[in-house]
């Protein structure tokens, strides 16, 4: 597995072949299975997360109440129209919550790159399918590129909220997102890692501050964020726009900072947002909730 996404891009210039194929011909290779095998098995994840975006029922809310129906609502402002940013980002948001929603009520959904950050990915990749029409086989590409992207992360810093914060979870989701999207608009490795870069820039610092440590609070909503971030960071890419910090460096930085948060806001519900009056107000009546059940 590759650690560095310059040497991903060297790789590719060096063998005139695309990011993605660089990519996927290095998993194929550790795992021992066949090309078109590999890419099977990528389309059908992709596949896995339109069948969750279809599945969403606007009327489940989550076993604590705090999260659901917020898609429904997003749904219904979009096709009203008159939204600020437009049908194509409202969609784009209107899917990554419906996604995290999904997951936190506990319906089947993509763990890309973790169930927290489910939104992120399918949210972008299904929205640029329907918006600009690209093939389902165009968007594996694309999936296989946010892998390649994820799997660095993965070797050089980490994915998980409870090691490195949010920043690990939706940002990491972000720049993976970013990278794909690019490679959609035929963006070549340089731009590609560039939009990774800016996306994952513009979350290092982010907490993972979950109420009651359930994947619900903020976490459902910063699905939204990741996803627009991503889009706003390809298109800078595309643009030209590069990073000043180098994209191995970004992710290098993002370790750096994680290791250095407290637990406190890492994934333990203990720090941030979760120990705000509102939040324990509402684990309080949760816990209450829970009592009365058990007590019937």
């Amino acid at each position: 597995m590759y650690k560095s996404l310059a040497e991903i891009v060297e790789t590719g210039k060096m063998s005139g072949k695309g990011f993605w194929q660089v990519v996927l011909e290095d998993d194929i290779k550790e795992r021992g299975i066949t090309f078109d095998e590999g890419f099977r098995q990528m389309k059908d994840m992709y596949l896995a997360m339109k069948q969750a975006d279809a599945a969403y029922d606007d009327k489940l809310r989550s076993a604590s109440g705090m999260v659901g129906t917020d898609g429904g609502r997003l749904e219904a402002a979009r096709i009203a129209g008159g939204s600020i940013c437009g049908n194509f980002m409202m969609k784009v948001m209107e899917k990554a919550i419906k996604m995290g929603e999904s997951n936190a009520c506990m319906k089947r959904i993509v763990a890309a790159p973790t169930a927290g950050s489910c939104g992120v990915i399918p949210a972008v990749l299904i929205s640029m399918e329907e918006e600009f029409g690209y093939s389902v086989d165009e968007i594996t590409k694309g999936l296989i590129v946010a892998a390649g992207i994820g799997g660095v992360i993965a070797q050089r810093a980490f994915l998980a909220g409870a090691a490195g914060g949010c920043q690990a979870e939706i940002g990491s989701a972000s720049a993976m997102a970013a990278g794909a999207a690019a490679c959609l608009k035929g963006a070549d490795g340089d731009r590609i890692i560039q939009a990774a870069a800016i996306a994952l820039k513009n979350l290092l610092g982010l907490a993972c501050d979950p109420v009651g440590g359930l994947v619900e609070v903020p976490c459902v909503k910063r699905n939204t964020i990741g996803a627009v971030g991503a889009l706003t960071a390809a298109d800078m890419a595309l643009a030209g726009v590069d990073s000043k910090i180098v994209p191995d460096e970004v992710i290098d930085a993002m370790r750096s900072i994680g290791v250095a948060m407290p637990s406190c806001i890492k994934e333990t519900g203990n720090g941030g947002l979760a120990v705000t009056p509102c939040a324990k107000a509402m684990m309080e009546k949760l816990s209450q909730k829970e009592t009365e059940t058990e007590n019937c």
